[in-house]
C-alpha cells in the first residue's frame, strides 16, 4: 500500500528509541502464538524442527549486500533492471539470491520521486535481502511519523529533498514487502558493479539514505 503523504516540514528531532533485545524481553503473546503456531506445524509433519532451524539460521545470515547487489546489476543492465522492477524475486534468482516466498516490488527513485518504506502494522521486510531490521524501523514513532510527516523524518536521517520532490511512502505487509531502488550516483560511469554495491547501505535501501561517494 502506498499512503500520500501530507508536506508538512516541521523543524523539530524526534529520536529513534532502541528497543530491547527480544531475549531480555518477556515473553509477549504474539511470541507465545509463534511458539505455539511452529509446534502446530511441526505436529501436523508439514516440516521439522530441523526445517524451521534452517530458515531461521538462513535469515539471520541475510545482509544488505543482496540487496546492494541486485542495484548494482540495475544500475548497469537496464533489461535487467526492468526484470526486477517487474519481479524481484525472480530478478534476485538470476543473481542465484533467495529473496524468500513473500512477494516483493522495487519502487524505483527518479528525479523529483523519492520512495520511503514502512510498516506501520508492525516490521514487515524484506529480511532475506536487507538483513536483520533496524531497531529504529520497528519503533512506534516511525511507524507512525514517516506516513504523516515524511520530509520531516527523512530530514532527520539527513536526506534533505527539495521542495517539489514527491515522497511516495509505501506500507510493507505480510503479502508484500518493498525494496527502493535508488539514483545512481553521478561520477560512477566506470565503476564495477562490486565498486557499486559498495555504495548501497540498508537505509538506501529502506529509503531513509542515498547513495553516497566515499
Amino acid at each position: 500500500m502506498t499512503h500520500p503523504h501530507h508536506d508538512h516540514d516541521h523543524d523539530h528531532h524526534h529520536p529513534h528509541p532502541r528497543q530491547p533485545d527480544v531475549e531480555d524481553a518477556p515473553l509477549t503473546w504474539h511470541m507465545a502464538l509463534t511458539e505455539a503456531l511452529a509446534e502446530l506445524i511441526v505436529a501436523k509433519g508439514l516440516c521439522t524442527t530441523a526445517d524451521i532451524h534452517r530458515t531461521l539460521e538462513k535469515i539471520d545470515a541475510a545482509s544488505p549486500a543482496a540487496g546492494a547487489r541486485l542495484v548494482a546489476r540495475a544500475w548497469v543492465d537496464p533489461s535487467f533492471r526492468e526484470r526486477l522492477l517487474a519481479d524481484v524475486n525472480v530478478a534476485a534468482a538470476e543473481l542465484s539470491i533467495d529473496a524468500g516466498g513473500i512477494p516483493i516490488r522495487t519502487v524505483a527513485n527518479q528525479p523529483g520521486l523519492h520512495n520511503v518504506i514502512v510498516c506501520t502494522l508492525c516490521s514487515c521486510y524484506p529480511r532475506f535481502l536487507l538483513g536483520g531490521s533496524p531497531d529504529w524501523y520497528k519503533s512506534k514513532a516511525y511507524r507512525a511519523r514517516m506516513v504523516r510527516e515524511p520530509r520531516a523524518v527523512l530530514k532527520e536521517f539527513g536526506v534533505e529533498l527539495p521542495e517539489n520532490t514527491r515522497i511516495e511512502v509505501h506500507d510493507s505487509t505480510a503479502e508484500l514487502r518493498y525494496l527502493v531502488l535508488p539514483d545512481r550516483p553521478e561520477g560512477t560511469g566506470a565503476w564495477s558493479e562490486e565498486r557499486l554495491a559498495a555504495l548501497v547501505s540498508r537505509d538506501c535501501l529502506i529509503g531513509t539514505d542515498r547513495p553516497r561517494l566515499p
